[in-house]
């Protein structure tokens, strides 16, 4: 018995001896990992598609044998950090200073709202680890790099374009349709309304839209600014409808999405939707509109049956198929893992960030969410024909469509379909 018990203890220092991560045999070695922290709001659709994303990143790497790193291939290790940010900006600050410091992550990835990735960016240019965000919009989170380079050069925006793109699209998308209501209805000055969600990366959109609206031959007749979080908004449809809106200007990344087009399918405002609407992105839209969404606009990056090249229509099928829904935009941290860090770590050979960033400074890749990704000198994504376009998509019939661009400045992708008037709209207006 006595023996027995030594080889008990002995087996069990032994294994404690070689599994304690402060003694590594060189096969432990060859074990080691990119750890990369993947940060958003958890408990919504958008930060599900950070997660589900950089999953999917990681499950292809690692089957792979991982990422070549010098003479070592080096698989990528993922830790969950819920921000809260719709709910709490200091939930979002401690979560990235846990990434930090628990976790002590290599790299991250992810960030939605921008009030809290300013806040988020910060901390991680404290640490000097690079971070790739992947749902923030507003054009300060990169304008500090071209301020401050030294600082805030970890710092790298691989989706959305920034929200002075983000305008331009919808402006676009603006005239086209102010075009087809002339034509198909006769209505020669569109009157516009304006209905945004209260955050931080919509007043400069809104300063661009009053702007440009009356010099592309439409009348702007008000602007409404709901709670993002709003499960009423009667009241500000009731007052769009007695401004005789025929255009509505939608901007919603948050629930009120849901609640806006909801209520506006109820009451058949007789108006065409252009803008933004986040929660339109996602396939489970059509129900939380209790099949009252459709018309709804908005820009999206990833559409079942929409193609940007080979890499997105795969992209797309993979994920639909492991995780039974169409990506959201945020669920680019796919491509910020798998092509913009993960390829930059292969050429430099190493995970130093200060040798990483002049790699993913001057490259230019293919990529599942644009013909090519590019960063510019404040380190934001490249917009234009070529680089990131984004699509604009429309609900019809129940279904996700894409619709823009088709024909613009050349650009057009595999799956466009035209662009839809509600039928109680051409009842109204139509002579």
């Amino acid at each position: 018995m006595q023996r027995l018990n030594r080889g008990i203890i002995l087996a069990t220092f032994f294994f404690f001896l070689f599994s304690s991560p402060g003694v590594m045999s060189s096969g432990m070695a060859d074990a080691q990992t990119i750890k990369i922290g993947v940060i958003g709001p958890m408990n919504f659709v958008q930060g599900k598609g950070h997660w589900n994303g950089a999953t999917l990143a990681a499950e292809e790497i690692n089957a792979q044998g991982g990422i070549p790193v010098g003479n070592q291939r080096m698989k990528i290790e993922l830790f969950k950090a819920d921000s809260n940010e719709f709910i709490n900006l200091t939930d979002a600050t401690n979560a990235m200073e846990r990434l930090m410091t628990q976790s002590k992550v290599d790299f991250v990835v992810g960030g939605f709202r921008s009030e809290a990735v300013l806040a988020m960016q910060d901390i991680a240019m404290d640490y000097k680890k690079l971070f790739i965000g992947c749902g923030a919009a507003h054009p300060e989170i990169c304008e500090r790099v071209g301020k401050d380079y030294n600082r805030y050069k970890y710092w790298f925006r691989q989706t959305p374009t920034n929200s002075r793109y983000l305008v331009q699209v919808c402006l676009i998308n603006l005239g086209t349709v102010g075009a087809i209501l002339k034509k198909e209805l006769g209505i020669q000055t569109p009157n516009v309304a304006i209905v945004a969600e209260k955050a931080m990366w919509i007043d400069p959109m809104i300063q661009a839209i009053e702007a440009n609206v009356p010099k592309m031959g439409m009348k702007l007749v008000g602007v409404w600014r709901p709670s993002d979080k709003a499960t009423d908004v009667t009241a500000e449809l009731t007052a769009v409808q007695r401004a005789d809106a025929q255009i509505i200007f939608t901007i919603f990344s948050a629930s009120v999405g849901i609640t806006f087009a909801r209520q506006a399918g109820e009451l058949k405002i007789p108006a065409a939707f252009v803008g933004i609407n986040v929660e339109s992105q996602k396939d489970g839209f059509w129900d939380a509109t209790q099949q009252k969404g459709n018309y709804a606009v908005t820009l999206n990056t990833f559409v079942r049956g929409v193609y940007y090249n080979d890499l997105t229509e795969g992209f797309i099928d993979k994920y639909v198929k492991r995780f039974g829904e169409t990506p959201e935009y945020t669920a680019a941290t796919y491509d910020a893992i798998k092509f913009t860090l993960g390829k930059a770590i292969e050429e430099a050979g190493t995970m130093d960030a200060e040798k990483l960033i002049p790699v993913m400074e001057k490259a230019e890749r293919v990529v599942t969410a644009a013909a090519k990704g590019k960063f510019d000198k404040n380190h934001d994504v490249v917009f234009g024909p070529g680089y990131a376009t984004g699509i604009t998509i429309q609900w019809q019939d129940g279904k996700m469509k894409g619709w823009w661009p088709n024909g613009w400045e050349g650009v057009t992708y595999k799956g466009m379909v035209p662009y839809k008037l509600p039928p109680w709209m051409v009842q109204k207006y139509k002579k």
